[in-house]
């Protein structure tokens, strides 16, 4: 498979915002978002949740990409992921809070949700074995399925990853990583915990790898769908974002000092 390692990096960042349809949903993400942490604030929600401010465009982006088919795999961090994929801020909200007419009938919570072809936990390593097994089964009886898993750069920690990886690639799997690479791992740096980089790893074991540096859902797309398209057929693909992590790690523990907080506020998409 060593001809599909050669992918590009998507680098610049637009000066204009996103198209209206794109920047609806995206906007739609980050007021969500902050109002779970108002309601928070204001003690109307209980446990905890993790917000994926900044990182709104990933999953408008791949959107269009997907079908009803596909299988989503996402994370701890997935409010976003379920609203692009569903466009249903209000039964992600009940569910949330623990009330009827949430999607998972309120017991769920904000990271176990199922719904359709789409499944969220909050275990670190865990949907990615998980949906290369989905992706084994696709190729079987599906073909031109997918499975996409979602997950973070302190992700690349789990062995999991990499048992998983090896399957897809030996088996030619149509198994989609989406990394969301916000340069944190809960509170330590990725550079303090990850040796190398995320698409050498995936060089490794003879995967593609695409790294996007752009926010923009629709530049994103013209050069990730044509790889995408590839996965269907048997090419896994990890596809790493490079973004930001605006909020904190949970509902209110954020460690990072007051420069690096200034540094990711200046790189947000919303700023446009």
């Amino acid at each position: 498979m060593t001809d599909h390692l050669a992918t590009p990096t998507i680098e610049k960042a637009p000066d204009s915002p996103p198209a209206a349809a794109d920047l609806a949903t995206m906007l739609l993400i980050r007021h969500f978002e902050l109002a779970l942490l108002d309601l928070f604030a204001r003690g109307e929600l209980h446990g905890t949740t993790h917000t994926c401010l900044g990182q709104e465009y990933v999953p408008v982006a791949l959107a269009p990409l997907l079908t009803a088919r596909d299988y989503v795999f996402s994370n701890h961090r997935g409010h976003g992921h379920y609203i692009a994929r569903f466009g249903d801020p209000a039964g992600l909200l009940a569910e949330i809070m623990g009330r009827a007419g949430g999607v998972c009938h309120g017991v769920g919570g904000s990271q176990h949700v199922f719904r359709d072809r789409y499944l969220s936990t909050g275990v670190q390593g865990e949907s990615l074995p998980v949906a290369t097994g989905v992706a084994l089964h696709l190729k079987r009886e599906e073909p031109g399925a997918l499975a996409l898993a979602y997950i973070g750069d302190g992700t690349w920690g789990e062995g999991a990853v990499y048992e998983a990886l090896n399957m897809a690639a030996l088996w030619r799997l149509p198994l989609l990583v989406v990394v969301e690479n916000n340069g944190i791992a809960q509170s330590t740096p990725t550079t303090a915990e990850l040796a190398g980089t995320i698409g050498g790893r995936a060089a490794a074991f003879g995967c593609a790898h695409l790294r996007v540096e752009n926010t923009d859902p629709a530049e994103i797309r013209a050069v990730a769908g044509p790889l995408v398209e590839r996965v269907r057929e048997g090419v896994p693909l990890v596809l790493e974002f490079v973004t930001n992590r605006l909020g904190p790690h949970s509902k209110g523990d954020d460690t990072r000092p007051a420069a690096e907080l200034s540094r990711v506020r200046a790189a947000d998409w919303h700023a446009r």
